[in-house]
């Protein structure tokens, strides 16, 4: 009877040890499922940032093409690039729509201006890219935006809503203007995107019971919301082989334009994406690196 006695205490320590285990077991299991914590991002130090929603990584170098390489669409490059330092500078500047046909230069040149605009001094001005999933939680990046004495333009790559989704615009219109979640005011939205509207064609002309005019307008409003709206169109045949001939210049490659109009010819565009495209190629068979 005392052995029994004696064996009790030992068999439940011995049970208490096995569960404070397999706690620690499932305790350590849900930490590695958990996703990690966000690391405390400096908002001075980089030129450019990703923000996915959650997470941010500052981007070291600004990846972007000299101003002067960016030819064909001189008239969108003079209001990009003023809008730009004013903003910088802390003058009153717009929210930018950059808005038209592919590979004509629009991510590319606000990519540019900043980089201009930011000379030596990186603390005047920061670009910040963030995808088109992360809209919904964008007002904590303005918050957070909000408390630091630095320019930002907030920019959104080539931007385009389903035909469902009419909360996506809607968002977008309160923060462009008058929303309790506006964008501070140290922060500008830059947004590219195929079409002016950024809805779909289908959504601006669909037929409405009540007023067909309204439902178009409604949807048009959005890109009137932007205080530059800047249409990027498919470029001639001279402005192509000029866009060609300024990048070949710069890095001393040789060129001729009927093969320059072969090349646009076979992929069916000329824009200055094609343009590049050629000269990667001219590159590549001179034995060059890019």
């Amino acid at each position: 009877m005392d052995c029994q006695e004696k064996e009790q205490p030992t068999q439940s320590l011995a049970a208490g040890a096995d569960i404070v285990e397999t706690l620690s077991r499932i305790a350590n299991a849900l930490d590695r499922l958990a996703p990690c914590k966000a690391a405390n991002v400096d908002w001075w130090a980089f030129p450019g940032y990703i923000w996915d929603g959650s997470q941010t990584r500052g981007v070291a170098r600004l990846d972007a093409p000299s101003l002067d390489l960016l030819r064909g669409i001189e008239s969108q490059k003079e209001r990009v690039v003023t809008n730009v330092r004013r903003h910088a500078a802390g003058h009153a500047a717009h929210d930018m729509l950059l808005w038209g046909s592919r590979g004509m230069g629009k991510s590319a040149l606000l990519r540019a201006a900043v980089l201009e605009a930011q000379g030596a001094d990186l603390s005047q001005i920061a670009l910040v890219q963030v995808s088109q999933a992360a809209l919904p939680e964008i007002g904590r990046l303005f918050n957070e935006l909000s408390r630091y004495d630095r320019r930002f333009f907030v920019f959104i790559d080539d931007l385009g809503f389903e035909e469902a989704d009419t909360a996506g615009p809607r968002l977008l219109r309160s923060w462009l203007e008058g929303g309790v979640e506006a964008r501070p005011s140290n922060v500008r939205l830059a947004v590219t995107s195929n079409r002016r509207a950024i809805v779909g064609r289908s959504m601006v002309e669909q037929d409405d019971p009540i007023n067909p005019r309204d439902a178009a307008d409604d949807k048009l409003a959005l890109a009137d919301r932007f205080g530059l709206s800047i249409g990027f169109h498919n470029c001639s045949q001279d402005d192509y082989l000029e866009i060609v001939s300024g990048y070949a210049s710069a890095l001393h490659l040789r060129w001729r334009a009927e093969d320059a109009l072969e090349w646009s010819q076979r992929r069916g565009a000329r824009s200055g994406r094609v343009a590049w495209q050629y000269i990667a190629e001219l590159a590549g068979r001179a034995g060059k690196s890019l």
